[in-house]
């Protein structure tokens, strides 16, 4: 029972990684180069296992993808302050968690990775629709049908999987493809 559950499950994280959305992970690597050069700051923010995820792809960007130029990548993930959090959550609501921030921190062509199994969550929807008001970089990784964030973000990767965990996943997938190649990239 479990070699096929195995099986079956690495097939599906097999066949939903498809070559067309190869094109948007070289646009996210061409983003985060371009944001590293320029000292720009990469914004990451995820509810629940996208969070985590977020905090893992904020920690390999800051060390791991900078460990042999001697300069990481300025990231935050918008999700590692409790007390911000609940403040937020309480005194303006939890769809505003992530949007509040970018607000205050948040710069023209800075970039944001919005992380989502749904592209449902309305943090995660307010933060795309703040980024883009702001001038931001937009980026969201969704996977079920892409939700409402597919057409409110500049940038994204959807992989049409109806599997929460696959779709967290991939998150990491493409979370750890671009900082592998920005670990080879000599910054000028």
């Amino acid at each position: 029972m479990k070699d096929n559950l195995f099986n079956q499950y690495i097939s599906k994280l097999g066949n939903t990684i498809t070559p067309d959305i190869l094109i948007n992970i070289d646009l996210l690597c061409n983003a985060l180069e371009v944001a590293w050069e320029n000292g720009n700051t990469i914004y990451i923010c995820g509810n629940g296992g996208s969070a985590a995820n977020a905090l893992h792809i904020a920690n390999d960007f800051i060390y791991g993808a900078g460990k042999n130029t001697d300069r990481g990548l300025r990231v935050e993930a918008l999700s590692s302050n409790n007390a911000v959090l609940t403040c937020l959550a309480n005194d303006t609501g939890y769809e505003n968690i992530f949007s509040e921030q970018l607000k205050v921190k948040a710069n023209t062509d800075d970039v944001l990775i919005a992380l989502s199994g749904s592209g449902n969550s309305l943090n995660i929807i307010r933060a795309i629709e703040i980024g883009n008001d702001q001038n931001m970089v937009t980026f969201a990784i969704l996977g079920f049908d892409g939700g409402m964030c597919k057409p409110l973000v500049q940038h994204p990767l959807h992989f049409n999987i109806n599997d929460m965990q696959i779709a967290e996943d991939l998150q990491m997938i493409v979370g750890h493809i671009c900082m592998q190649w920005l670990s080879k990239q000599k910054l000028s």
